[in-house]
């Protein structure tokens, strides 16, 4: 990784991606693409082929120390001894009222050993706060964010546009699976998921080979993709975005991720007393699915209304690539989080129909299969 005199990061594919001709914004304190050939080709790869997105700005932590996954349970709401190794849990840090410290990827590998992959915007706070909580344990936390190149190749033809390339076995991986592979003769952690709603793998490795592996596959004509289709791809996927969807003020069960937070299996944890309240009680508010009716498109911040009154706030909009419809997420009361519930979205003074939707918006024909 290098730094540029206004302290902004670049990746180790930065002069790669300038080469590519890519419109380059800041992002988390990166310098990233926004898009290479156009959001919406870059879109379409994704769904129709193969897509690639430089994800090297997500901090990578290796974890390792006797019984493991004991040592962590404190730590978030999801039951980490459920897993086997070579199995993943996306899951959650928590604050103790509940909210959402970060979203994250859990793989664990086995003989006490797990990879953790968090979001570029906390990974130092992400960092810091597991390493004082980690502090009477004999947890290791090794930091190898800006020693590794992360590379997510999506879409119905990324395994097979990979499969020659790497040694090892990644066709038979199902969803969140993973496992160790060697790539030009190095090392690397390949793992069946991703954020765009496409079967695909992410994959991560030392520098050259990540070099090497982005110059093989742009020859072999792999769309590269930026940051403008990776958020259309997630939105209509109905994937959280950090900062905007959650944060540390919203809780797994009121954004839907309830599916997450294993109370019956699991003993204490940081934050349960307010998400077992929530389960019992139910929750005030909700992250719905929302498509306009008709012209408008609602984005981030804009306010929903009910009858004229302000009742919640757009958190993602955009217009869907795939479907041709405006789409956002947003959180609205409990009692207007059903399905077919009408609303409006105030977009710059005017009042647009909206409806509550079922979520995702999108759904792929081509998942990976089932673990």
């Amino acid at each position: 990784m290098t730094a540029t005199s206004n302290q902004t990061l670049r990746t180790p594919l930065f002069d790669r991606i300038i080469q590519q001709k890519a419109r380059i914004t800041e992002f988390a304190g990166w310098e990233m693409p926004v898009q290479f050939s156009g959001l919406k080709p870059e879109h379409s790869a994704a769904r129709e082929s193969v897509g690639m997105f430089d994800i090297s700005h997500m901090g990578k932590f290796l974890l390792s120390g006797e019984n493991l996954t004991e040592q962590l349970q404190f730590l978030v709401p999801s039951d980490l001894s459920r897993l086997q190794p070579g199995e993943s849990q996306y899951t959650v840090l928590l604050n103790p009222q509940g909210g959402i410290i970060d979203d994250f990827i859990f793989y664990y590998q086995g003989d006490n050993r797990a990879v953790a992959i968090v979001n570029a915007a906390t990974t130092d706070k992400d960092k810091n706060w597991l390493l004082e909580n980690l502090q009477d344990t004999s947890v290791q936390l090794e930091d190898v964010s800006q020693e590794r190149i992360l590379l997510a190749i999506q879409g119905p033809q990324a395994i097979a546009t990979l499969t020659d390339l790497v040694e090892g076995e990644i066709a038979t991986l199902k969803a969140f699976g993973h496992t160790e592979v060697s790539v030009f003769g190095e090392k690397a952690f390949v793992s069946r998921t991703g954020y765009t709603g496409e079967d695909g793998v992410e994959i991560m490795l030392p520098v050259n080979a990540g070099q090497q592996l982005w110059d093989t596959l742009i020859a072999k004509g792999v769309t590269p993709c930026g940051l403008g289709a990776r958020d259309t791809l997630r939105l209509e996927a109905a994937l959280s975005l950090y900062t905007q969807d959650i944060d540390d003020t919203t809780t797994p069960i009121e954004a839907g991720l309830g599916w997450i937070v294993h109370l019956n299996s699991k003993k204490d944890f940081i934050g349960r007393e307010v998400l077992a309240e929530q389960k019992e009680e139910g929750v005030k508010r909700r992250l719905v699915g929302i498509e306009m009716q008709g012209r408008g498109i609602a984005r981030h911040d804009y306010p929903i209304l009910c009858e004229g009154e302000e009742v919640g706030i757009v958190t993602s909009g955009t217009l869907s690539p795939t479907l041709g419809k405006a789409i956002a997420l947003g959180y609205v009361p409990q009692s207007l989080s059903k399905v077919g519930q009408a609303l409006e979205i105030d977009i710059r003074g005017k009042k647009y129909p909206a409806v509550v939707v079922k979520k995702p918006f999108y759904r792929t024909n081509t998942p990976p299969p089932k673990r």
